[in-house]
């Protein structure tokens, strides 16, 4: 892709994860890096506070999530058995998305139970951020570092290397 193409400039992102990251270094890192990118991305962040558990909980965060979504967006689960991308790989992606997909991404993270059978099903796409379980403030701050990344990578800009 052209560096000087705007056609990425218009991208539009959401992050809709179950659960509330409070003040914070994670919450710090995520603000730095939504700061520095040109793209609309927004965090929404669903939470259902019952004391309930297991597959009740999942349902209910499924139906949460899956409330959340806007219409006509592409949506990306991060998953565990997700598929795996480079850098550079998830930045072509993302154009790829967006010019043949969808110009609103929404990417969800799930909650410390997981994804219910209905909201795996409901992506479009299921992402992996490596074989690692990793705490959800930190999967956001990752997915947010590699938006940037990604937007650095097909601008051209150094950030990358």
């Amino acid at each position: 892709m052209d560096p000087e193409d705007p056609f990425m400039d218009n991208l539009r992102a959401s992050i809709i994860a179950v659960g509330r990251i409070k003040s914070g270094p994670e919450r710090t890192l995520i603000d730095g890096y939504l700061k520095r990118l040109p793209w609309d991305v927004t965090i929404r962040e669903v939470e259902e506070r019952r004391p309930i558990t297991g597959a009740e909980r999942q349902a209910r965060e499924a139906e949460l999530l899956m409330a959340a979504i806007p219409d006509g967006a592409l949506v990306v689960a991060l998953h565990e058995r997700g598929r795996t991308m480079t850098s550079p790989d998830f930045a072509n992606t993302l154009a790829d998305w967006r010019e043949h997909r969808s110009d609103h991404i929404v990417f969800l993270i799930g909650g410390a139970d997981g994804f219910a059978p209905e909201a795996l099903a409901r992506a479009d796409v299921k992402l992996s951020l490596g074989v690692m379980t990793w705490p959800h403030a930190l999967a956001r701050a990752m997915l947010v570092e590699q938006l940037y990344r990604a937007h650095t990578i097909l601008k051209g800009h150094p950030y990358h290397k």
